[in-house]
């Protein structure tokens, strides 16, 4: 079907092609009118030379019924689909805008917030069909449109496979989806999961950041091979203002390793939504796109980032970034987010790790996925404990963390950051290796009745001591019922 020869042509007695949106492998899109509802839609016809093969036809038709199963904001809609004169076509909503691509192209890296923003909705709406157990196996910014509104809807489910299909029209060892973003398991021609996608959308996230592609060859194979044999480029160090959280988002998506990614998108939309909110909190309010994301955001997600789950990878690169911040303020003379002395003068200590404490009547165990970001120097980003029913911490005598110097030191001060000011504390500190219950840990020396947003606790241990207790005796009250956080804890002395 020649471009010339078709625009003016209305198919099916409904859809008049006005012009041509653009074409791939298999089909071309054209911008059409639907004469019988009078608007505006998309509408893909597959190509003339491959529409008398039997198996291009089949693949055409079910992506068309996979896709008209689906409908969520970040999803292309299908409207409609039929057969003139031989040629199949799919209609699809017009989305006015710009594709992804066009926008990186045009703008180089994205700001941070952004990054995260068109992430999240790309995890959503990719989320959507995987719940319907469809793969897209093609996901790269080409692959989605912005709208004028800003709003990213992902399209072109062109080569999608359901996981329950045991068609043999993708056969095994073959690769299908851009090089560019290429999982590795499907560069090897591998079975593929939604973690194959998840893949690809950290690729695509890391193309959002940098402004530009990870692997670079001068083949579409020797690309695909570098996917599968080369570590992913350091996001951090190519844009070192990107946060320690957005960072671990793209090295956990993009493991070359599938059951070392986030598991299911759900997982990795959580660790996003928490990045944007660390971002937001970083460099102020975000553009039009950013604020209709954080609405979106249910409201516990937007009040505090205390349900993360990362990576230790992500721990470690929360704590390097830490010792950037350090090392800039060193260089330039400008002081960062966290004070560099307490008061009357006393110098920082520095603080090697952090460890939950939860002995009996506890299970040992609170929020040990958290506990770098008590000591990473962003207050944005927090340890908290459970949320308990009651200000009795379910009947325990308390909870806490406790942060490891390296070597006996001795503090005289402790400060510590908090959004959920008003719980209860005592301080406890050992030379010796972290006793197992509370008694072990001696006389408390230092407390805090009412934490405040920024509390400075004087502290006076007997000696020199590597491991000091923040030991929270009574939660404060929270929308969900009781428990308490800490954004920033630091030593002094």
């Amino acid at each position: 079907m020649e471009t010339r020869s078709v625009i003016g042509t209305v198919l099916s007695g409904r859809y008049r092609l006005e012009s041509k949106l653009g074409s791939g492998g298999m089909s071309t899109v054209y911008l059409a009118r639907d004469e019988t509802l009078e608007r505006w839609i998309a509408i893909k016809v597959l190509h003339r030379e491959i529409s008398d093969q039997p198996d291009q036809i089949e693949r055409f038709r079910r992506e068309a019924r996979s896709v008209a199963q689906l409908s969520h904001p970040n999803l292309v809609a299908v409207i409609d689909a039929g057969e003139d004169g031989g040629y199949p076509y799919i209609v699809f909503e017009y989305v006015e805008g710009e594709t992804l691509k066009q926008r990186i192209e045009r703008m180089g890296k994205l700001p941070l917030d952004e990054s995260a923003a068109y992430a999240i909705e790309i995890a959503r709406g990719l989320g959507t069909a995987h719940l319907q157990r469809m793969i897209h196996r093609d996901v790269k910014p080409q692959n989605v449109l912005i709208d004028v509104e800003g709003r990213a809807k992902v399209t072109d489910f062109g080569i999608a496979r359901s996981l329950s299909s045991d068609s043999a029209l993708t056969a095994t060892g073959r690769v299908l989806g851009t090089t560019d973003y290429v999982s590795p398991e499907q560069a090897m021609g591998q079975g593929v999961d939604p973690r194959s996608d998840i893949y690809s959308l950290g690729v695509v996230l890391y193309e959002m950041l940098i402004g530009d592609v990870p692997f670079h060859a001068e083949t579409l194979v020797g690309v695909a091979m570098k996917h599968v044999n080369e570590p992913m480029p350091d996001v951090q160090q190519r844009r070192p203002e990107t946060s320690a959280a957005l960072a671990a988002v793209v090295e956990t998506a993009t493991d070359k390793d599938p059951d070392r990614r986030y598991p299911d998108m759900p997982v990795m939309l959580d660790d996003l939504e928490s990045a944007l909110q660390v971002e937001v909190a970083r460099g102020g309010s975000g553009g039009a796109e950013v604020t209709m994301v954080l609405d979106s955001m249910p409201t516990p997600r937007r009040r505090i980032l205390t349900r993360r789950r990362v990576s230790w990878a992500g721990v470690v690169l929360v704590l390097a970034a830490a010792g950037v911040a350090i090392a800039i303020t060193a260089l330039t003379g400008e002081e960062g987010p966290s004070r560099q002395e307490g008061s009357g003068g006393v110098k920082p200590i520095a603080i090697e790790s952090a460890d939950d404490f939860d002995p009996a009547p506890g299970d040992e165990t609170e929020h040990p996925d958290e506990v770098g970001f008590a000591i990473d120097a962003n207050p944005q980003t927090t340890w908290s404990t459970e949320v308990y029913e009651s200000e009795t911490l379910n009947s325990k005598e308390g909870v806490g963390i406790y942060l490891d110097a390296g070597e006996a030191v001795k503090a005289t001060e402790l400060n510590v950051e908090t959004p959920s000011p008003g719980f209860a504390m005592e301080i406890y500190a050992t030379a010796e290796d972290p006793p197992e219950t509370l008694e072990g840990w001696g006389e408390p020396i230092g407390t805090a009745a009412t934490v405040t947003r920024e509390e400075t606790i004087e502290i006076d241990p007997p000696a020199a001591a590597r491991y000091y207790l923040l030991w929270i005796t009574t939660p404060a009250e929270t929308e969900d019922g009781f428990g308490a956080e800490i954004g920033d804890v630091r030593l002094f002395g």
